[in-house]
């Protein structure tokens, strides 16, 4: 049973490392390229749509490790599971004082009704994510080893 909680979990985790990895090396600069301001409709939709889902695999991928860690205590790798379990609690922690504010906000703008700095606080959610994904690539990398 422990074995399949332990890759469900990589999975769940990886999965979700591999969408937030998409956003700004793929889907972002999709985006950018648009015409006019389709790349910020874009944005304000994936706003909403990420905003209704993430938090849900955030939280999810979070008790998934705390289970493996509390089921597992005994195995040699659980300081790895521990460790990620600390990146994705760091991770969470970043989302909801910095990251989902922004994300808030963004959702709100439609034609004509984004403020007057909507590039820079787009430029500082990119920059804040980029961090949550080295973080949760990190904690991805810890369950990884903690298999072997």
């Amino acid at each position: 049973m422990l074995n399949a909680l332990e890759v469900v979990t990589v999975v769940v985790v990886g999965v979700m490392v591999g969408v937030e990895f998409a956003v700004p090396f793929f889907i972002n600069p999709i985006l950018n390229a648009l015409p006019g301001d389709n790349g910020l409709r874009g944005r304000v939709h994936g706003a909403r749509v990420g905003g209704a889902v993430m938090p849900f695999w955030y939280i999810g991928s979070l008790v998934l490790v705390g289970v493996w860690a509390v089921a597992g205590w005994d195995d040699d790798g659980t300081r790895l599971v521990m460790t990620a379990a600390a990146l994705l609690i760091v991770s969470v922690l970043m989302s909801i004082l910095v990251l989902v504010p922004i994300n808030n906000r963004v959702k709100t703008w439609a034609d004509g009704s984004r403020p007057a700095d909507w590039k820079e606080q787009v430029k500082r959610w990119d920059r804040w994510h980029y961090v949550r994904v080295a973080v949760i690539t990190a904690a991805f990398a810890c369950l990884a080893a903690a298999l072997v």
